[in-house]
């Protein structure tokens, strides 16, 4: 196998990587100080330069997290750690030599509910998309309670705590990437930022981020979730409650937070976690937090009234989203129990007229079908809505999955097109999953999805085939298999939670 060393100066200092199958690689470059010590808790500080050669040959750590969300492979675990401010670049083989023409940027931001992953899961390698001709990063943000835990209301006049401080570290990244992208052959003026599940989310976040006006050029938002923000008087609540889970009153909260350890703050959030889904507070107890000095405003209100970053956005969700959560994170209402708690509230005939859009219910295929519009396809459409009032909006449904995902009764489900993105089934395990008569098609669908990405990125145009979403027509484009324009499909269920949501407002 071909590999050498490869060495790119940035405004900090010089990087080594390495090249190996057609494309340059750098890992762990640091984005920001280590926000440790006296820096918990507070918003990311430029990075100091170093002299001579940094070595970013290999992954550094990820955020503090537990242990079992950070296998990389059978047996083997990334560490984890408060410096964790790293970012990772791939890009062509070429790509610093074509004076002529820079290539467009992706930068992936990963899910996981804010609480767990990292830019090192071999999934979200992206040697794939940056050999059809783009420059990828994949950025590490903090997580959980030292990142996406709104705390800043237990500051003391001796302990600052900033707000929304995991979105501050995406913000610095993308400043970052303004910086030092032309270096590794990228152009800082053509970013698409993009994520999926939780970084979905952050992405339709950042576009409403004042801060983060004009670092980056377009979005794509792979199943983002409602529920994940909270207005800063939740956030208020759960902070109290996230200070008694480590045995401090809220005056004394502060200087608790600076003294303990990760692995407490790691396991008092999943506690605090199960708490809020029992005492149904309104919100999630991590995401973003607006009516703050960062974030002013409610990303979807802030789509609906044009205030939010007028870029163009592809945002979709999978057709089977719901089927993931009934085995594994638990948190979606995909039983009758749960939807029956969730709706108990309800006027009966907002109720009724919610249960009658899901015929079947209380059947499990129904059930789960309602977790999924609740969290996904709900978000989905209010943001559609909203964004295309002001901005080229393109929305698709993966419906794709192969004989051994319908097998393992996921189908569709949750994440599945991160498959297609990042051209896994291509890969030994993505060969396992697609055997058969399934390769053929799983890589014509992954070549589809890539195609549109990567021409999204550079042109802000994902195909000629894939009309603008607007409030008369509502076209989806349904990938699969066969793939296909539907205008309005489900409208009966999305018109179910526009009425739920005003019913709730």
């Amino acid at each position: 196998m071909h590999e050498h060393t490869v060495r790119v100066k940035t405004a900090t200092g010089t990087v080594e990587g390495f090249t190996r199958d057609g494309v340059n690689r750098w890992r762990a470059i640091p984005y920001a100080k280590p926000p440790v010590g006296s820096l918990r808790f507070r918003a990311p500080q430029p990075v100091q330069p170093w002299r001579g050669v940094r070595h970013c040959h290999g992954y550094g750590y990820c955020a503090p997290q537990q242990r079992m969300y950070t296998l990389l492979a059978p047996g083997r675990y990334q560490p984890t750690s408060e410096d964790c401010l790293t970012l990772n670049v791939v890009a062509p083989e070429d790509a610093e030599a074509r004076s002529d023409e820079s290539l467009p940027v992706m930068v992936f931001i990963h899910g996981g509910g804010y609480l767990l992953g990292s830019s090192a899961t071999p999934i979200y390698d992206g040697a794939s998309l940056a050999r059809k001709g783009c420059v990828y990063v994949s950025v590490n943000y903090r997580l959980g309670a030292l990142g996406c835990l709104e705390l800043s209301s237990l500051s003391t006049p001796e302990i600052t705590i900033d707000d929304n401080l995991f979105l501050r570290d995406l913000v610095m990244a993308l400043r970052w990437v303004q910086d030092n992208i032309a270096a590794f052959g990228g152009d800082p003026n053509n970013v698409t930022i993009f994520g999926e599940s939780a970084g979905a989310h952050a992405v339709t976040t950042l576009m409403a981020t004042p801060e983060a006006k004009g670092l980056f050029a377009r979005a794509i938002s792979q199943s983002p979730a409602s529920g994940m923000i909270s207005d800063a008087e939740i956030a208020q609540d759960y902070a109290a409650r996230f200070a008694r889970q480590l045995g401090a009153s809220e005056s004394d909260g502060a200087r608790a937070l600076l003294t303990a350890r990760p692995a407490d703050l790691v396991d008092a959030l999943d506690r605090l976690v199960v708490e809020g889904q029992r005492d149904l507070l309104g919100a999630f107890a991590i995401g973003p937090t607006f009516g703050t000095e960062f974030l002013p405003e409610d990303p979807v209100q802030s789509m609906r009234s044009g205030t939010a970053h007028r870029v163009p956005l592809i945002i979709g969700t999978n057709a089977d989203e719901g089927r993931l959560f009934t085995r594994f994170l638990k948190l979606l209402p995909t039983s009758e129990p749960a939807i029956e708690r969730l709706l108990k509230h309800m006027e009966p005939d907002a109720r009724q007229s919610i249960l009658s859009a899901y015929p079947g219910y209380p059947g499990t295929s129904a059930c789960v079908q309602f977790g999924g519009d609740f969290i996904f396809g709900s978000a989905v459409w209010q943001m559609a809505q909203a964004h295309s009032a002001y901005a080229p909006t393109y929305v698709y449904r993966y419906d794709y999955a192969t004989a051994a995902l319908r097998l393992a009764g996921m189908g569709a489900t949750h994440a599945t097109e991160l498959l297609a993105v990042f051209d896994v089934y291509r890969s030994k395990f993505g060969r396992l999953l697609a055997a058969g008569v399934d390769s053929r098609s799983a890589r014509k669908v992954t070549d589809d999805v890539q195609k549109r990405w990567l021409s999204f990125a550079d042109r802000g145009a994902p195909g000629h085939d894939w009309p603008l979403y607007t409030s008369d027509e509502r076209a989806v484009l349904v990938l699969d298999r066969r793939r296909r324009v539907e205008l309005d499909p489900h409208s009966e269920r999305r018109l179910a939670w526009e009425r739920f949501f005003l019913a709730t407002r």
